[in-house]
């Protein structure tokens, strides 16, 4: 497809398509997905080979938020059966870390409900930013607390947070839509607060909620913009007893889509695949690792993930690898550093190096069970 060559061109030259090229990603048919999978995942490569970052959610506070999100399980009034609790103790936020560090995560992100902090849970925050990085010196910790006040983002980087994270979610002429207590410009203004203080800026959207293809190109067109290092892309789970409980409308091709056309507008970011990929993905969840370069592993804010255990295996039996903390995550002209292979051709550097196939010992002989039901036994068949 001309179209597809045009983007992948683009995309090595870091040179933002035209909305009319993004919008065609999004049109194109289930028929041609695997060649818009293919020519995204040249893209993917040249930036970040075939390492797949690990990110691991920490929910410090959860549900009794006073803002009104609509796709939020959080949100004020939801009835929806989500566990409710104050502030985590640091020690208690530490150890529950350590149990995604262990698990390969190099990013740990600190989530709390709410419009934003206040400065004592600044300080809370940053207390327990300190028992994280004393526990594990190289992990990277994201602090996402909502609306930032001045000086708040400065506090929160003196205390060793790397990154902060507030998502667009959505197009701003239909953000009201979704939310009145807050505002598209209040979004915009906290990630800017984050990128002043010396922050890396995370922000990402919400697919899912009913929105036209332009509202989403809108919001990806907005990110660039932006220039955020690191974009999430999150499919609505639609909780029982929020007001998007029904909005169940994307599938695993028009999810697969969405993360192509991301990838082509921000070729050189962290696009991660956050929450609901197990509900909407479902088994096609490895065709995205060829579009994205991180995922959460494990739990999300107040849905259960798939096992941690299945990530990892999902991500070796696509013949991808685990992103190291000795390596770093953005291309060099991102001015994160470059490790061993990251240059941009723009700049006469040669692709990012692949890595070699496993070896034979990663066969999984675990995975063979014996039948012992249907035919020739009393139990009923597996069908």
């Amino acid at each position: 497809m001309d179209l597809l060559n045009t983007l992948v061109e683009k995309g090595l030259r870091r040179e933002l398509p035209s909305r009319e090229e993004a919008l065609a990603v999004l049109t194109t048919s289930d028929d041609e997905l695997l060649e818009v999978v293919a020519a995204a995942g040249k893209v993917r490569r040249q930036w970040f080979g075939r390492r797949v970052k690990l990110n691991y959610l920490v929910n410090l506070k959860s549900g009794l938020c006073p803002e009104d999100c609509s796709y939020c399980s959080q949100r004020l009034g939801s009835k929806a059966e989500i566990l409710k609790y104050t502030w985590l103790k640091p020690d208690e936020a530490s150890k529950a870390a350590a149990a995604g560090v262990a698990g390969g995560a190099k990013r740990v992100c600190l989530v709390a409900s709410g419009r934003g902090p206040t400065d004592r849970d600044v300080d809370r925050v940053s207390q327990t930013i300190g028992a994280i990085k004393e526990q594990n010196a190289d992990v990277e910790v994201c602090a996402c607390l909502g609306l930032l006040s001045d000086g708040q983002a400065e506090r929160l980087k003196a205390a060793g947070a790397d990154a902060y994270n507030h998502n667009l979610n959505t197009s701003e002429s239909t953000y009201g839509d979704i939310t009145t207590t807050h505002t598209y410009a209040d979004r915009v203004e906290t990630v800017r607060h984050a990128q002043g203080a010396g922050l890396s800026a995370c922000s990402g959207l919400i697919a899912g909620m009913g929105e036209s293809d332009a509202d989403l190109v809108d919001v990806v067109f907005a990110l660039r913009e932006l220039d955020p290092d690191s974009v999430p892309v999150n499919f609505l789970i639609p909780f029982e007893g929020t007001p998007l409980a029904e909005e169940w409308n994307l599938t695993p091709q028009r999810a697969l889509r969405i993360l192509a056309m991301v990838r082509f507008v921000c070729p050189d970011v962290e696009v991660r695949l956050a929450g609901g990929r197990e509900v909407h993905l479902r088994t096609m969840q490895p065709l995205a690792l060829h579009l994205v370069n991180s995922i959460f592993l494990g739990d999300y804010l107040t849905s259960e993930g798939q096992e941690g255990k299945a990530d990892l295996d999902m991500i070796a039996d696509a013949g991808f690898e685990v992103e190291g903390a000795d390596t770093t995550t953005l291309p060099g002209h991102r001015g994160g550093g470059c490790a061993s292979a990251c240059g941009s051709p723009a700049d006469g550097a040669e692709p990012v190096a692949e890595p070699a196939p496993a070896e034979a010992a990663s066969v999984r002989t675990d995975l063979v069970t014996v039948r012992r039901r249907g035919a020739g036994t009393d139990l009923a068949p597996n069908a």
